[in-house]
């Protein structure tokens, strides 16, 4: 394919995902109908044969395809006609159960505190689960998908407004008006390495030196010499030790005296 029409292929497919249905891609328009551009490349990338498209790619297309069909200002990229977009049909109400996605680590606390905003100024949901999965990967290789009970939310105050036909957009969801699995238990190996790393013996704070210890050098088997107290608690005089040692062995000097 010539590099012509691969430009105007890609300005087709983003006028789609842009004006036509950005809520099938997992896209929310802002208030002037902008998207991150990285938002748009992550789900283009998703799509077949897509998945090479840069940033670049997409300015080459406002440079040589005539009267491209978007704008893009700073990193943020949306259609030019969105009257097409603002005119797209939405459900007439919403369905009894949304899908939710968050990250695998924050599952602890989204169960115990429900569901904030995180990189959306609303909680983003979905009607379909393949799309929650499809959007949770974008943030997560593994997220954890919860499905939101709608009629309960709504019984706690919760409003929820469309974006387009698969998507819907809420302030949060209060806890206990979501299910889903289970929270993660720490494994069988994963215990026994904390434990083994728990009993393990403490590394010296001054590795490949020794430190002297008072209190076993203090105790019944350390020399007499360094010892600071007997076995029944009186202190022991250095100097006296010395002196009745001193007593008990002649000095050289003094047995030659006396055998001359």
């Amino acid at each position: 394919m010539r590099k012509s029409r691969s430009a105007q292929s890609l300005a087709k497919m983003l006028a789609y995902m842009l004006g036509r249905r950005p809520d099938e891609f997992g896209l929310i328009p802002d208030a002037e109908g902008f998207v991150k551009t990285k938002d748009l490349l992550k789900a283009l990338h998703e799509e077949d044969d897509w998945g090479y498209v840069n940033e670049s790619h997409v300015r080459e297309v406002l440079l040589t395809v005539p009267a491209p069909s978007f704008e893009i200002d700073g990193h943020r990229i949306r259609i030019r006609k969105r009257e097409a977009a603002i005119d797209q049909p939405t459900p007439e109400k919403t369905p009894k159960l949304l899908y939710a996605y968050i990250r695998r680590r924050a599952h602890a606390y989204v169960h115990a505190n429900g569901i904030h905003p995180s990189s959306h100024p609303q909680v983003v949901l979905a009607a379909d689960r393949d799309l929650a999965e499809r959007l949770g990967r974008r943030i997560d290789p593994d997220p954890v998908i919860l499905t939101v009970n709608v009629q309960s939310a709504e019984e706690h105050g919760v409003a929820f407004s469309p974006s387009g036909q698969d998507l819907f957009l809420a302030d949060h969801i209060p806890a206990g008006c979501f299910s889903g699995p289970p929270l993660h238990k720490e494994k069988p190996e994963e215990a026994r390495k904390l434990r083994r790393s728990d009993e393990a013996p403490s590394r010296s704070a001054t590795p490949g030196s020794f430190l002297m210890d008072l209190e076993k050098a203090a105790s019944s088997h350390a020399p007499e010499s360094l010892r600071r107290s007997t076995p029944k608690g009186r202190r022991i005089d250095p100097k006296r030790i010395k002196r009745e040692r001193w007593a008990r062995e002649k000095p050289p000097w003094k047995s030659g005296s006396e055998s001359g």
